[in-house]
């Protein structure tokens, strides 16, 4: 409709006359888009993106420019994030490196330090050799104490051995305990030597002092049938080593409260760890059959058990056969 004033003069009611082409307002051109050819619409096409020729709505554009920002800010803080980790690996892994450096140094120290404590013996694998230990101070000692008892002073390995005459064991012992400190008999044990012309059996007592933590060996020989003073009476302790040492090798003790055997029974033949005793063992029936071996006797090696069933008794005759049958008087 035009927007110019309607005629007054026309009444109400009665039809519009038409306006002619030329009476018409020019329109408006539609927003359609299209340039005209002004300058202001050419700038504006020119400001326009690529993706829109048309000069349209920016929108579309400032949400792809904003994607893509933040697409390369992410990145960025991601590459950042493995830099940081990275950086810290290798910060850990160089602590650790160094952790097990020092580790193993203070342990190659502690090594060589150890080493370096060491006697001569210990550090050369080689073995070592008997020395004379005149001048050790314990067997100076003794040696002026007892200067007939001690026979032999030697070393071995750092460990003092003395050899002591066997009629003297007892008073070398008692000194040992009551004047250097040995309280305590480690062990008392024996030796066989069948090939020595004299002195085929060694008895060895090994003692401790707990003050200086020191261990020292006596030894004295003694043969066959030839009784050794008990140190019973010095150490109560030797009680029960030298019953084994008696059991084992037939060693006895003079002056012992209950020479017997602690192991095997009484009445067994021989003793077990002589060098002549037979590897393979012996028969031993005595203690099976007391009935048939008489007391402290038993079998002996090569004869088997020894045992043989008892014949049985003959029976009694029977007195009624004979005297015969009784005579009726028929």
């Amino acid at each position: 409709m035009s927007d110019e004033p309607r005629d007054q003069s026309r009444e109400p009611g009665a039809p519009e006359e038409p306006v002619s082409q030329e009476e018409r307002p020019a329109e408006k051109p539609a927003e359609t888009g299209a340039s005209d050819g002004s300058p202001l619409e050419d700038s504006a096409a020119a400001v326009a993106p690529q993706g829109d020729p048309g000069g349209g709505s920016d929108e579309g554009g400032l949400d792809a420019a904003a994607e893509s920002s933040g697409e390369e800010v992410d990145d960025k803080v991601d590459a950042e994030a493995a830099a940081r980790q990275e950086a810290a690996a290798k910060e850990e892994a160089a602590a650790e490196a160094q952790a097990k450096a020092e580790e193993a140094a203070r342990k190659k120290a502690a090594h060589a330090a150890a080493e370096a404590a060491k006697d001569p013996w210990e550090r050369d694998p080689a073995v070592p050799e008997w020395e004379d230990a005149d001048d050790d101070p314990l067997a100076q000692a003794l040696r002026q104490k007892h200067p007939e008892a001690i026979e032999s002073t030697r070393r071995f390995a750092g460990d003092l051995t003395i050899e002591v005459r066997r009629e003297d064991i007892q008073k070398v012992c008692a000194t040992l305990k009551e004047e250097q400190g040995y309280l305590l008999p480690v062990d008392v044990c024996g030796a066989h030597y069948p090939d020595r012309e004299s002195g085929q059996f060694e008895i060895v007592y090994h003692l401790y002092n707990f003050e200086k933590n020191r261990r020292i060996r006596i030894k004295t020989r003694t043969e066959e049938g030839v009784e050794v003073p008990s140190v019973t009476s010095v150490w109560r302790g030797a009680n029960w080593p030298e019953r084994e040492a008696y059991d084992m090798f037939g060693i006895r003790f003079s002056g012992h409260p209950d020479m017997t055997r602690i192991l095997l029974w009484e009445g067994f033949n021989g003793f077990p760890l002589r060098k002549d005793f037979p590897v393979e063992g012996i028969d031993t029936g005595s203690a099976i059959y007391p009935e048939y071996y008489e007391d402290e006797a038993g079998p002996v090696a090569g004869t088997g058990t020894g045992w043989k069933p008892p014949e049985p008794p003959e029976p009694e005759p029977d007195a009624e056969a004979e005297e015969g049958p009784e005579d009726t008087g028929a």
